[in-house]
């Protein structure tokens, strides 16, 4: 079910090369399909928003915003125990986002100058969740509360309809928690076209994160520019650093939690124990045949996982940084002290107890993650990734008159004469009347 690859520099390379071959595929066909939608939003605005829903969702709402009272309700009808969970899991959520909010500053200095950095939220921001089979309540904690911390001015959801014309009640239950501002039952191309461009129903938003499937993906990639997005994100992955301490049940549990996303999702484990890896592929033998999505894993783990066996630890690290995984669990002895050895993995999960699902939904951190690689120089979603800043300059004219013979410099050693003129104006003018 799952490959078996020994460490020798060449095998684990060229399993490298496949998963990179993996996130690089693109295909013609939607990229042509997702344009031809978007370019009908932009110019049609809710007609065109109102033919591809019913195309696409087979349903077509009585309207397409939700009222406040319908989430509210929403809400109140939901299963108390699931209130419970997600309100807890939306504290741990807080809790750790407010730790990131960053300060406007201002720099006096003692000549007059004044500098400075302004920090806003972004006035409005969409968030897409999926509302189907793959519907996700804590999606919309990890991507509106970050939002609401870094003082976003409205949180603009949409999700698709089901069959009926309306909302998945746990989505809606969900945002009423998170504090969304308004709810649209809108998905696919056609709905973060909408979010992108503006209707004449749903408002244009400054920047379009969550999940969705390739349609999805593919409109916010060819939309970044006209807005801000948080990532393309590319098939889900999971690596395992484990040695012969850690507990094969467990692993097996978590490289399969990471394989039912998707048929074409990742799970590695990389391990200096053969006893663990033969172990291992037991368990997921044993294992798999009572989970309800069994028939994707087993592809999953058959076409895009690998155990990979080396002789040192070191190795397992070097080779996990290489492929900068999105969710990276470190099964060692004594797990904090390889925590400063890590550098490229979207979140990292240190321990027996500490899964990647305890991420998915509770701990705090966001699930918000880069994948296919993007980890060497994308981060987790954030309140950063919701605030623009400006600096700011004020100098005084004696200020300006100690530094402006540099500035000169500099401009006319670009060959930028205007930008030289611009300063000596301001010190030759009364020699020019």
């Amino acid at each position: 079910m799952i490959k078996t690859i020994i460490a020798d520099k060449h095998a684990e390379n060229e399993f490298i090369c496949a998963l990179r071959e993996r996130n690089a595929a693109t295909d013609r066909k939607v990229t042509e399909t997702v344009s031809e939608i978007l370019n009908d939003v932009r110019l049609k605005g809710d007609e065109a928003v109102r033919e591809y829903t019913l195309k696409f969702d087979k349903a077509l709402p009585s309207k397409f915003e939700v009222t406040r009272e319908e989430i509210a309700q929403a809400l109140a009808n939901a299963d108390a125990a699931f209130v419970q969970a997600l309100e807890k899991a939306a504290d741990n959520i807080r809790r750790f986002h407010r730790r990131q909010i960053k300060e406007s500053f201002i720099d006096a200095q003692s000549d007059g100058v004044i500098l400075g950095q302004k920090v806003r939220g972004l006035a409005r921001v969409g968030i897409y969740v999926p509302g189907g089979t793959a519907a996700y309540p804590s999606s919309v904690l990890m991507n509106a509360i970050p939002a609401k911390i870094a003082g976003v001015g409205e949180i603009i959801m949409i999700t698709p309809p089901n069959k009926t014309g309306s909302a998945n009640p746990d989505i809606l239950a969900a945002a009423a928690i998170a504090g969304v501002d308004r709810v649209f039952l809108i998905g696919g191309a056609q709905g973060v076209a909408a979010l992108a461009y503006g209707t004449n129903t749903i408002p244009r938003v400054d920047k379009i994160v969550g999940p969705g499937n390739i349609f999805v993906a593919t409109a916010k990639k060819l939309l970044y520019g006209t807005v801000d997005i948080d990532m393309i994100a590319g098939p889900s992955e999971i690596l395992i650093v484990a040695d012969e301490s850690a507990d094969a049940a467990f692993i097996a549990a978590d490289l399969m939690g990471q394989a039912e996303h998707d048929v074409l999702a990742g799970a590695i484990l990389l391990t200096n124990s053969a006893a663990l890896a033969s172990q291992v592929q037991a368990e997921l033998a044993r294992q798999v045949e009572a989970l309800s999505r069994k028939n994707i894993i087993k592809q999953s783990l058959a076409d895009f996982g690998a155990i990979i066996i080396f002789k040192e630890i070191s190795e397992m690290l070097a080779f996990a940084d290489e492929i900068a995984p999105e969710h990276l669990e470190i099964m060692l002895q004594d797990p904090l002290q390889y925590i400063g050895l890590i550098n490229n993995a979207g979140s990292v999960f240190l321990g027996q107890y500490a899964p990647e699902a305890l991420g998915d939904y509770y701990a705090g951190p966001n699930h918000v993650l880069p994948t296919g690689q993007t980890a060497r120089f994308f981060s987790p979603l954030s309140v950063d990734s919701f605030v623009k800043k400006y600096s700011f300059t004020y100098y005084t004219q004696e200020a300006l008159a100690k530094s402006h013979q540099d500035i000169v410099v500099i401009a006319e050693k670009e060959g930028l004469t205007a930008h030289a003129n611009s300063i000596k104006v301001r010190f030759n003018h009364g020699q020019n009347q």
